[in-house]
């Protein structure tokens, strides 16, 4: 009797020496699994967005012999463009005259990409495709771009000199919803790589006749001279052919 008593004492002991070490065990173990969980399944904050450089793009004006036997011949020379860190952005035709032609191409090195424009090989391209006259090269840094997808391809880029371009910006942007009104979209705001006081404004157009009028009115002309418009724009009238 006494025996199972000694026996049934030393149990309960050695369950409750068990139960405090496993409870130490339980407790280190559950702060290391609760320590790997929140690791694990914790969401890791995003890191604060850098802001992109602005983008510089190459713009090429030039008048082709026929544009059905110009296009393939660009699209060929790619590799050509890719190597000097160019990328097709847009090409477009011209309304008014199909064969004038306006491409639009990405830079990722602007002294680089001047070279190949200066150099032979492209020029020899060009002559080969069908371009007709002196291409006119621009680069333009883009301080404004929506990227929004629209059903009309009808476009307009504009070109003209600014006394001080921020001065012309808060002119520009009060008048959006005339321009909204009628139909035009602003597209993009560019200011000149060699130049800032030259400025390209691309529109998407929903109505050319609305347009037209729009642009030609005298309300118009005196907010372009209140907001430091120099001299008459540049206007180019095209629709969008390819947009890469």
């Amino acid at each position: 009797m006494k025996q199972c008593k000694f026996l049934a004492l030393a149990a309960i002991v050695m369950l409750v020496l068990f139960s405090c070490n496993s409870g130490g065990n339980s407790t280190t173990t559950a702060g290391t699994d609760s320590t790997m969980t929140d690791s694990t399944t914790a969401e890791t904050p995003a890191p604060p967005e850098t802001p992109a450089a602005p983008g510089v793009t190459m713009l090429i004006k030039q008048k082709v012999a026929n544009f059905a036997k110009w296009f393939p011949g660009y699209e060929a020379h790619d590799s050509a463009r890719v190597a000097a860190g160019l990328h097709n952005f847009v090409v477009g035709r011209g309304l008014k005259d199909n064969n004038m032609v306006l491409v639009a191409l990405h830079v990722d090195d602007t002294a680089k990409a001047k070279q190949f424009a200066m150099s032979p090989g492209l020029m020899e391209a060009m002559k080969k495709s069908g371009v007709i006259d002196k291409p006119k090269f621009y680069y333009t840094i883009n301080k404004f771009r929506d990227p929004t997808t629209d059903s009309s391809t009808q476009r307009a880029i504009i070109i003209f000199k600014v006394k001080d371009y921020d001065a012309w910006e808060a002119v520009f942007n009060s008048d959006k919803q005339e321009r909204m009104n009628a139909g035009i979209t602003d597209r993009s705001i560019n200011q000149y790589l060699d130049d800032p006081h030259m400025v390209s404004l691309v529109m998407a157009i929903a109505d050319m006749k609305k347009a037209h009028d729009f642009m030609n009115t005298k309300e118009l002309k005196h907010r372009m001279d209140s907001a430091g418009v120099v001299g008459p724009p540049d206007v180019f009238f095209y629709h969008v052919v390819k947009q890469y």
